[in-house]
């Protein structure tokens, strides 16, 4: 018999068999995540003297997450729904088991998520189905891959998404969090970009460190690590799943204490598990391990709430740089900018244009820059109907979400134009209106000089400063800007890390310095 370890490291194919696809939006969440000592059978690779772990070896394809017997986890059930509401026919899973009720509401509000995410994403949807397999049950933890069948005016292709449940500590977990953080997922999307390089049908400048390309991950019978990507992510639909498969030992130092544990649990049989009700154990009161229930950064999970410098302070001399009403066909020159100065921008997004340029919405979000929305079509909210606000809000959140996981906080009304109306759609959906102290009005005077020349003679400590990404002048000012800000000691930073935290449906058009947090501007 074939051994799954001698399997070969990239593959490209159809959809795999069983499970559903939803993929995690997220929420820029930091969790509390304390882990107990290993299970039995997960000391392996330790050298530990515990008993051999007698359970039957899972089975499997090499290329595969492992799947779970449903009859062999106790007190296992399901949600389901369907419907056809608005011409969008819909037929929606997901597993509850008992004692397990935090997965059984994240799971439950991910796929709510998902299917609304979905309509407000594609004005052509057609269809939406979400279907479930278990991949590990045992030693207090469950494995959740969910397979994701889509049809829009495009046609129809097929995604996935992998969710994970720590028993002991009642913690539902994305993928990601099966490594040891930020550090080790930018360590494995190299490797898995060296592996899919090898298929040039795959584009691996798509391939980023984000929560939502790393949705999907879990261990073949082996153990190895199993990365997959949704058709059409990144690569031409017509490709079909796209995956890689790590090996165990290399990707064992890349794993989390729970990611062992759930590579352990995924290589084994457990007959009759169930999950324990009792909650939680409290953590202890020892300063060691009150550091360690420290809350944590979830890997592919950005906040923009930590700038560099205290930018409360004059001295600091912080700045926001935002860019409007792209991404543009020159917005990665812009980016390889802003990485050669360190600096950070905030990008006002619309939606057209992040359909066209999806996989630079994934790079701008990776590369620590702040994404928010800036609406579909750009209109004058304040002449639009109700209704219309709110699909020109809840279509660009949900296609920055289903790119790379952020839900974002923040928007700008086009033309900086606001009302109460304005104001109070933005609060239902989250988000702060940013207006801007400094306006280059680079949309009308298309000459490098003048646009940098204007930002410079203009800009202060606090100062948030309004271009667009999608002329080619602002692009080419950039440089020379920088080059000027940074000489005179400024320090570029996010909206978000420039202002702190902001309160829905309020309007604010700077940050500069006071004796008190930054508050409100009075309304436009």
């Amino acid at each position: 018999m074939k051994n799954p370890a001698d399997s070969a490291p990239t593959t490209t194919g159809s959809d795999a068999p069983g499970g559903a696809g939803l993929r995690a939006f997220a929420v820029a969440v930091a969790t509390a995540l304390v882990l107990g000592a290993c299970s039995p059978g997960s000391d392996a690779d330790s050298g530990s003297d515990e008993a051999e772990d007698t359970r039957e070896q899972a089975s499997g394809e090499p290329d595969q997450l492992t799947v779970v017997d449903r009859a062999l986890v106790v007190g296992l059930g399901e949600e389901s729904d369907s419907g056809d509401e608005g011409g969008v026919r819909s037929d929606v899973s997901h597993p509850t088991i008992d004692g397990a009720e935090p997965l059984n509401e994240r799971l439950a509000e991910l796929t709510a998520q998902e299917l609304a995410d979905f309509k407000a994403a594609n004005p052509g949807a057609k269809a939406f189905g979400l279907s479930w397999e278990l991949t590990a049950a045992g030693d207090d933890v469950v494995g959740v891959r969910f397979t994701r069948d889509e049809e829009d005016s495009d046609g129809p292709r097929t995604g996935y998404a992998t969710y994970w449940y720590d028993a002991a500590t009642k913690h539902p977990a994305y993928s990601t969090e099966l490594l040891a953080g930020q550090e080790q997922l930018v360590e494995l999307n190299g490797i898995v970009k060296e592996h899919l390089s090898a298929n040039d049908k795959v584009d691996v400048s798509a391939i980023h460190p984000i929560l939502r390309l790393y949705d999907s991950m879990g261990f073949n019978p082996a153990g190895d690590l199993v990365v997959e990507f949704d058709a059409g992510e990144v690569a031409s639909v017509s490709e079909g799943r796209v995956h890689t498969v790590v090996k165990r030992d290399e990707a064992a130092p890349l794993l989390s204490d729970f990611g062992t544990r759930a590579r352990d649990t995924s290589t084994r049989v457990t007959p009759d598990f169930a999950v324990d009700p009792s909650p939680a154990a409290e953590p202890s009161t020892e300063p060691s391990a009150a550091a360690a229930a420290e809350p944590v950064a979830i890997p592919g999970v950005f906040s923009q709430l930590e700038p560099p410098v205290d930018c409360s302070t004059a001295e600091a001399k912080c700045v926001a740089l935002t860019f409007d009403d792209g991404p543009g066909d020159r917005t990665e020159e812009l980016l390889d900018v802003l990485a050669e100065y360190d600096a950070k921008a905030t990008f006002f997004l619309t939606g057209g244009p992040v359909r066209e340029h999806p996989t630079t919405v994934r790079r701008e979000y990776a590369e620590g820059h702040e994404l928010a929305n800036h609406t579909v079509n750009h209109p004058d909210l304040r002449k639009v109907s109700d209704k219309r606000l709110a699909e020109e809000l809840s279509t660009v959140n949900a296609l920055v979400r289903r790119e790379t996981g952020y839900t974002m906080d923040l928007m700008r009304p086009p033309y900086g134009a606001t009302n109460d109306k304005v104001a109070e759609a933005a609060e239902e959906h989250g988000l702060a209106e940013i207006i801007w102290s400094l306006d280059t009005n680079d949309w009308k005077d298309r000459n490098a000089g003048v646009v940098t020349s204007r930002t410079i003679k203009g800009v202060k400590p606090g100062s948030i400063v309004l271009m667009h990404d999608i002329h080619s002048t602002t692009i080419d000012s950039v440089e020379k800007t920088l080059k000027k800000l940074t000489e005179r000691g400024y320090t570029m930073v996010t909206v978000g890390q420039l202002l702190g935290e902001t309160e829905p449906g309020q309007s604010y058009f700077d940050g500069y310095p006071a004796a008190e947090s930054p508050s409100p501007s009075p309304e436009a």
